[in-house]
C-alpha cells in the first residue's frame, strides 16, 4: 500500500475526491454534478480523469459517480461491470440498513 503522505495529487483531483466523500451510500451523482459542487462546472471530464486517478477506491466511492444520461461509464478506467456490481450492492445494502433502524 501506498504510503497516503507521498502520493502526489493536484488541488484539482484532491477537490474531486472530497466531493465524492459526500456522495451517499447507496446513491450516485454524476460527474457533472461533482464539477458544480466543486466550483467547476465546465471541467465534467477532468472530473472523469482525476476519479481513475483514485489512490484509495475502497475508501473514496468514485463507482457512485456516473454519466448525466444514467449510464454508467468507466470504473478504475476499465468498463467490466465492476462498477455497476459495486452500485448494486450497495443499494441492496442500504435497504437492508434501512429495514433494520
Amino acid at each position: 500500500m501506498k504510503d497516503p503522505r507521498v502520493i502526489k495529487l493536484t488541488g484539482f483531483e484532491r477537490s474531486v475526491l472530497r466531493a465524492t466523500l459526500k456522495i451517499p451510500f447507496g446513491e450516485t451523482r454524476t460527474y457533472a454534478w461533482v464539477a458544480g459542487e466543486i466550483g467547476k462546472p465546465g471541467a465534467v471530464r477532468a472530473v472523469g480523469t482525476a476519479l481513475r486517478k483514485n489512490p484509495w477506491p475502497l475508501l473514496i466511492p468514485c463507482h457512485r459517480v456516473i454519466k448525466t444520461g444514467g449510464s454508467l461509464g468507466k470504473y478504475a478506467g476499465k468498463d467490466n461491470g465492476r462498477k455497476q456490481e459495486l452500485i448494486s450492492c450497495e443499494r441492496a445494502l442500504a435497504e437492508i440498513f434501512r429495514a433494520i433502524e
